[in-house]
């Protein structure tokens, strides 16, 4: 069996994705691995035999605690869609022959649905040509859709970040008393967990936000203009909260009705941006009120000054927690969470069968919802608040977080 450990990330960044790799990293140094390599931009750049030593770019304990706190991917990304190996093996044999040139005897892959999707093809491959290799799969997604976890590292710091600006833009959206729309659009293809976490906003100090989409609801934008119209009849200024990701009955994106062009990735997915200003458009045309659209874009997921410290936490744990099944023979599994309390809260990790993972995806349960679909219920909130809970402080230097960086 191979004597190092190879590691990558894939997918979207999050603001705690470095901490699982910190996580991975000094689990396998302590555990026995010789070498810990890192894929430059994940598989992609494997198969271009880009890698890094670990072990030499995190020398010491001051380097991973700085890895730890530093937003984004440290080892780079990359939205690569593995082939079946049955159409193209060239590909696996290609993988395979640079892994044994590594002498790698535990792989681990940091990502989302897509990355599951990966560890899943490698693992099947090993266990077809009878490789002793060991894959591993880490849980990231500021989604929170991948399932068998009860929540994945990355959503709950992105949680906090949104439930944190909701309230600062409800104070600023109020501050006139007239008639004023504000549209937020959240990340959140085709599962509503983020633009859900807008209702942490409401509290002693905060009236909260006025109307929740989800992609889990259809979507009507006629209807969505009556909604506003008869809020606006209460109180004139509100604030609304919108996935990027809400569709029509019909199954069409609503952004797509503003006829952008759209990139599509690997992975079939397409670009979603511009629904809260299409909203805010289509508003502005059928209501006498000032609108206005924001897009919260990455912000949500690289708020590294924003962080929760549970999240960052956890996202440490499910990277050592692989490290340690993958050592003692796991092979084909990612660690999922499972909460055991809530109050007081408390999670432990547990490793899962990839294939009821990969190409899967959880979505909020509509029970979770109230009677009309625009606010979210009690239990969501008790889900979602001990996510949320305590911060990590960035190093700051000169004013600013110091983060650690590959040039």
């Amino acid at each position: 069996m191979g004597k190092n450990a190879i590691v990558g990330q894939s997918g979207g960044p999050t603001s705690v994705i470095n901490s699982s790799l910190a996580g991975v990293f000094q689990a396998c140094c302590k555990r026995g691995a010789e070498k810990v390599y890192g894929m430059c931009n994940g598989v992609a750049g494997l198969l271009e035999e880009r890698v890094v030593d670990l072990n030499q770019v995190l020398p010491g304990s001051l380097e991973v605690e700085l890895l730890k706190r530093t937003p984004s991917s440290f080892l780079g990304s990359c939205r690569y869609k593995l082939p079946d190996a049955a159409q193209d093996e060239a590909v696996y044999q290609k993988l395979f022959a640079i892994l044994k040139k590594l002498d790698i005897g535990w792989f681990f892959y940091i990502g989302g649905n897509d990355s599951m999707d990966t560890i899943c093809k490698l693992a099947d491959y090993g266990k077809a040509i009878g490789s002793d290799i060991r894959f591993m799969g880490v849980p990231k997604t500021i989604d929170n859709d991948l399932m068998v976890t009860d929540h994945t590292p990355g959503f709950g710091s992105a949680a906090k970040y949104i439930g944190v600006v909701m309230k600062e833009l409800v104070r600023d959206a109020t501050v006139y008393g007239t008639k004023y729309v504000t549209i937020v659009e959240i990340m959140g293809r085709n599962a509503g967990w983020l633009t859900a976490s807008a209702a942490l906003a409401r509290a002693e100090d905060c009236e909260g936000v006025d109307m929740i989409c989800l992609p889990e609801v259809p979507f009507g934008v006629e209807n969505f203009i009556a909604k506003v119209e008869k809020m606006q009849k209460e109180h004139p200024s509100i604030v609304i909260a919108v996935s990027e990701g809400v569709k029509l009955a019909d199954g069409r994106y609503v952004c797509e009705l503003a006829d952008d062009a759209r990139f599509v990735d690997a992975f079939g997915h397409k670009n979603l941006t511009g629904t809260a200003r299409y909203l805010a458009n289509q508003v502005a045309r059928n209501l006498d009120t000032k609108t206005r659209s924001i897009e919260l874009s990455t912000l949500q997921r690289c708020a590294a000054h924003m962080t929760s410290r549970t999240d960052i936490t956890e996202a440490y744990q499910v990277g050592g927690a692989a490290a340690k099944a993958a050592f003692e023979g796991h092979t084909g599994e990612m660690i999922a969470l499972k909460r055991l309390s809530n109050d007081p809260y408390q999670c432990t990790t547990e490793p899962h069968d990839v294939h009821e993972v990969a190409n899967f995806e959880k979505k909020v349960p509509l029970e979770w919802l109230n009677d009309s679909h625009t606010d979210m219920r009690q239990a969501f909130l008790d889900y979602a608040r001990p996510l949320v809970q305590a911060e990590l402080t960035p190093v700051f230097i000169d004013g600013l977080p110091r983060h650690i960086y590959m040039k």
